[in-house]
């Protein structure tokens, strides 16, 4: 990515990717020589930690889901899969030795297609087996809303969830089945009902634009549905449409090339809907995160020990989910046809507990790929990158490392003040583009050449 200049790539249209994690996963692989768990986190500080657990099972599969998650598991394997993440976590724990969490998340999937009894099993073990306090920190579960019901809210909030994500992605009827998403509005608007009713302060909303048929009109319709709910979070996701997923394979069988949409490229209006529902959010007192995210002024504060995602570490539990020291990112095997998944999934059903106490599958950062890492997660999102921050933890120059930035301000996407270099508005819109665009050659390379099925 780095051979091309920004200049370049901001002729192309601006959905490149979505730079949310850095390396990608598709640029791990096998690990020779596997490390053991407690020697990958022994020089690293734990005292700042973020728990992860990621139950890849839904209710049904979103055209657009290129996640690790399989529809509709058979129920022996949900209680299987259960039984080894508590394994996982507590061969992970012992392995972590004197730590703490400071920040939770459940994720998928959708934790929330576990039964009642389910879910209180994993919030149970998690206490057993982690130094975690879920009442103290920021503790959050991502839900469906045909999955959301009185008794597994009032589980959650009594564990000490305060924050909720939501997947709507739009209140159009005839948007959700261009989604392949059966979806109804009424189940939408009760599950947000008995999520308010629980008392969990903060609710995300998600919803999606670039859809086929979608207008700004549409676009606006939905979200203003989702202000009359006052959620404390929304998020804006532009569509793209990635291999093996079902709308990939349904522009397949049309015969239709790949593209980033469905609908052809000369009709892409994806950077005029997110200008119209960032205009819409704003005026309604909503303040811009990143491209995706906006938090209402008046949102909770999240509260808790400080974490910062750049430097401290994340501790993936389950299936899919992953794990970062400042060294070392690592995960199981990743796939997003079910066949693959399957696969996947059978592998980690299969494994015993002295398995979980070594590292197989990951990749190795370098100083080069940490600060890139630190520069991308830092500049994306407001308040942006803080040089003098960078200096500190580094003993560099960012911009001496770094020199490429410079087109930032050449091209009118970004300012400095003082120490810190933040994405203007045009930047902000271009978000897509430049993180694709800070990737080195090496990762860019290993992304390129992984085999996804």
């Amino acid at each position: 990515m780095t051979a091309h200049r920004l200049s370049e790539l901001l002729q192309l249209e601006p959905y490149q990717a979505y730079s949310y994690s850095y390396p990608h996963k598709s640029a791990y692989r096998p690990i020779t020589q596997p490390p053991l768990l407690a020697d990958a986190w022994a020089s690293e500080p734990r005292d700042a930690l973020f728990l992860y657990l990621h139950v890849p099972f839904c209710s049904y599969r979103c055209g657009f889901c290129n996640l690790f998650a399989m529809a509709r598991p058979a129920p022996a394997q949900v209680e299987a899969y259960l039984e080894q993440m508590e394994k996982q976590l507590r061969v992970t724990a012992d392995a972590l030795g004197e730590h703490r969490f400071v920040r939770f998340a459940l994720g998928g999937g959708t934790p929330t297609y576990l039964d009642a009894p389910q879910l209180q099993r994993l919030f149970d073990f998690v206490q057993r087996h982690a130094n975690i306090d879920l009442h103290s920190i920021p503790a959050g579960i991502e839900v469906s809303p045909e999955t959301v019901d009185a008794a597994k809210m009032k589980i959650c909030r009594d564990a000490g969830i305060d924050r909720v994500s939501m997947g709507i992605q739009s209140f159009s009827d005839a948007e959700v089945r261009s989604l392949v998403r059966p979806q109804q509005r009424a189940v939408v608007e009760e599950a947000i009902t008995q999520i308010r009713a629980a008392g969990i302060p903060t609710l995300n909303l998600d919803l999606i634009y670039g859809i086929a048929g979608q207008t700004v009109a549409s676009f606006l319709s939905s979200i203003d549905s989702a202000l009359a709910f006052q959620p404390e979070e929304l998020y804006l996701y532009p569509l793209y449409v990635r291999p093996h997923t079902g709308l990939d394979r349904i522009g397949a069988k049309e015969g239709g090339k790949r593209t980033f949409v469905i609908h052809p490229e000369s009709v892409d209006n994806r950077l005029a809907l997110y200008e119209a529902g960032r205009e819409r959010l704003l005026a309604a007192g909503y303040v811009q995160v990143s491209m995706r995210m906006f938090r209402a002024a008046n949102a909770p504060d999240s509260g808790g020990p400080a974490y910062c995602c750049q430097s401290d570490g994340m501790v993936g539990i389950g299936c899919g989910a992953r794990s970062y020291t400042s060294g070392l990112h690592y995960s199981s095997e990743y796939g997003v046809s079910r066949r693959s998944v399957a696969d996947i999934l059978a592998h980690y059903l299969e494994r015993d507990e002295a398995s979980f106490a070594s590292i197989d599958y990951g990749v190795r950062l370098d100083e080069d790929e940490r600060r890139r890492r630190y520069v991308i997660q830092s500049l994306l999102a407001q308040p942006g990158l803080d040089l003098a921050q960078y200096r500190e933890r580094f003993g560099t120059e960012c911009f001496d490392d770094l020199p490429q930035l410079d087109e930032l301000f050449e091209q009118g996407l970004a300012t400095r003040e003082d120490a810190l270099v933040a994405l203007n508005d045009t930047g902000l819109a271009r978000a897509d583009t430049i993180g694709p665009w800070l990737i080195s050659a090496g990762v860019a390379e290993r992304m390129r050449d992984y085999q996804l099925d």
